[in-house]
């Protein structure tokens, strides 16, 4: 309960957070809302603009693209990719990357030298076009996009947990726990881990917002799913191409990357400001 009250006066955590929750429940009954199959074609309704727009069609909300596809219903089963990739990326990068950035940050020695350097090597590639390559070489697929996001984006986990334990094995309640005779590992996964944890909550926001746009990125050029399965790198690489005749196919999709990626950045910064302590004062 305590830790729920500063949650609720935080602005950014109640609308952000709402907004996510919307779109999550959107993305699990996306086939009960989505008012077309957002894979059924019909080339006689290509480039049908939004309803109240002169010349479109009933039904089709937001129009349809060149294939005749409704873009409302493409849309809100590009949530469910960009969601799962979001969920699962980010959560196994923070658990790759805290696992090693207790252990150099806590244990010192050669186990953060090691890591340390291993950090700096990775992160001495541009992230993007990493993630690029990465697909190329693994081929597309969803669980080659999430594999390519969590190969690189460990290395940011790492070394801000890195840091926070060095940091918070410098107080005194670590050097208490110690001189009772709490053994090492006790310290770390009972006393540290929960202390760094606020951190590692609002790391992991930011980090689902970063999934979103890599895997839109991705999408965009070809190297996620297949065209067919709607994503919205891909309706906006599909949109472009076609903007002058449906501005439509373009502006909803990269609206909704828009909102989600704000949303993840603000919840982000709203748990830091409400869980941390420090910041609260």
């Amino acid at each position: 309960m305590k830790t729920i009250k500063p949650l609720l006066r935080e602005p950014r955590v109640v609308i952000a957070g709402g907004f996510l929750l919307i779109l999550l429940l959107i993305a699990l009954f996306a086939p009960y809302i989505a008012p077309k199959d957002p894979l059924e074609q019909d080339l006689m309704l290509g480039n049908m603009p939004p309803a109240n727009y002169p010349g479109a069609e009933p039904g089709y909300y937001l129009g349809t693209d060149d294939l005749g596809r409704d873009v409302l219903s493409r849309v809100l089963y590009g949530s469910r990719i960009a969601l799962t990739v979001a969920f699962v990326a980010a959560s196994l990068s923070a658990i790759i990357g805290t696992l090693l950035g207790l252990a150099a940050g806590w244990y010192g020695g050669w186990a953060d030298r090691v890591i340390s350097r291993l950090v700096d090597i990775w992160m001495a590639f541009p992230p993007v076009l990493l993630s690029v390559l990465l697909v190329a070489v693994i081929g597309s697929g969803l669980h080659s996009v999430i594999a390519a996001i969590v190969i690189i984006d460990w290395t940011r986990f790492c070394r801000v947990v890195r840091a926070e334990t060095m940091a918070q094995a410098r107080l005194d309640y670590v050097m208490a726990a110690q001189v009772i005779g709490f053994s090492r590992s006790h310290i770390l996964w009972r006393e540290i881990l929960p202390n760094v944890g606020p951190v590692l909550i609002a790391l992991v926001s930011l980090e689902m917002g970063i999934a979103v746009i890599v895997e839109a990125i991705l999408s965009f050029v070809g190297l996620s799913l297949s065209s067919d399965i709607p994503t919205w790198g891909g309706m906006i690489a599909q949109g472009r191409q076609m903007i002058h005749q449906g501005w439509w196919v373009f502006v909803f999709p990269l609206l909704a990357l828009f909102a989600t990626v704000l949303a993840f950045n603000q919840l982000g910064n709203g748990l830091r400001t409400a869980l941390d302590p420090v910041m609260r004062r």
